[in-house]
């Protein structure tokens, strides 16, 4: 819930870019960031702060703030929170993809916070992130940052074909339609790691829309497998990171199932992929002459 509050402040200031990419958090080197938000004529960052934690607000006029992370309730976080960020904060005041959904004002429920377990995911993260911002540099078509939504608590990162998409049918919980529909309004093939999927959470990849066959293709590495619950592959973080070489291990997955999806699906591979490496041993790198 916490994160929710934080993402629906960003979105706020921020100006829609497509598939709501103005919307999730960053994995960043101490927890998760908002990045640089615009306000006004200057900008603000929210960071949740999973080392020392704390939530921490800093400005571009030179102000700072924030406050300890410990137990306390969603509607305590949301005043205190909207007490110390000193902006102008219009959000619509309740979660999404969550059933029931409590106004943060009035949550006076959920109120724990397990500084060892958030500090554990975030770790997990800071691994996923890296694993799959590498994947990511092999794609040269449309592909999204790697990036935290918080209403599905998954790092996510998608590749696009440059097709249009049939219109996505929506269902998410006290989420509306029209949120999925532009999610999901160009063909795609979609990968991340989420705390679901798995004892230790699971990283995962799917196609939308799927193609004929996708479910029944059996990519690597060991330990991996359609679900039929979530209908996407699944690689449990445990498995991975058991595995003798966790980072191939993982890469394996990413490759193997969107292959899986680019190949049913007839992209144009060779016009969106590229090596990443392309440049390597040559001296044309950025800021010494090089084109």
């Amino acid at each position: 819930m916490w994160t929710q509050i934080v993402g629906k402040i960003r979105m706020a200031h921020a100006p829609l870019v497509n598939h709501w990419w103005q919307v999730p958090l960053y994995v960043s080197p101490r927890g998760l960031t908002t990045s640089t938000v615009p306000y006004r004529s200057g900008a603000f960052e929210i960071e949740f702060d999973f080392v020392g934690h704390r939530i921490e607000v800093r400005s571009s006029d030179g102000g700072t703030d924030g406050f300890p992370l410990r137990p306390m309730t969603v509607a305590a976080f949301y005043s205190r929170l909207l007490d110390r960020l000193g902006i102008e904060a219009p959000i619509r005041p309740i979660p999404n993809e969550v059933d029931p959904a409590i106004p943060f004002a009035e949550d006076h429920e959920h109120a724990s916070y397990d500084g060892e377990a958030v500090t554990l995911f975030w770790r997990q993260l800071l691994q996923a992130n890296r694993v799959i911002g590498e994947f990511r540099s092999h794609f040269v078509g449309k592909v999204s940052p790697v990036h935290f939504f918080w209403g599905g608590m998954d790092l996510a990162c998608t590749r696009f074909s440059g097709r249009p998409a049939p219109e996505h049918p929506g269902g998410a919980p006290n989420c509306g339609d029209w949120v999925m529909v532009e999610g999901y309004s160009r063909e795609l093939s979609s990968c991340g790691f989420w705390p679901g999927g798995g004892e230790e959470g699971a990283f995962y990849s799917y196609a939308y829309p799927a193609p004929e066959g996708f479910a029944e293709q059996a990519p690597g590495p060991e330990g991996s497998y359609h679900s039929t619950e979530f209908q996407q592959f699944l690689f449990p973080y445990e498995a991975a990171r058991t595995a003798p070489d966790p980072d191939r291990a993982v890469a394996e997955f990413l490759h193997s199932t969107y292959k899986a999806a680019a190949n049913l699906g007839r992209w144009d591979r060779p016009a969106l992929e590229d090596d990443p490496l392309r440049w390597h041993g040559t001296s044309a790198t950025p800021g010494n002459g090089g084109a």
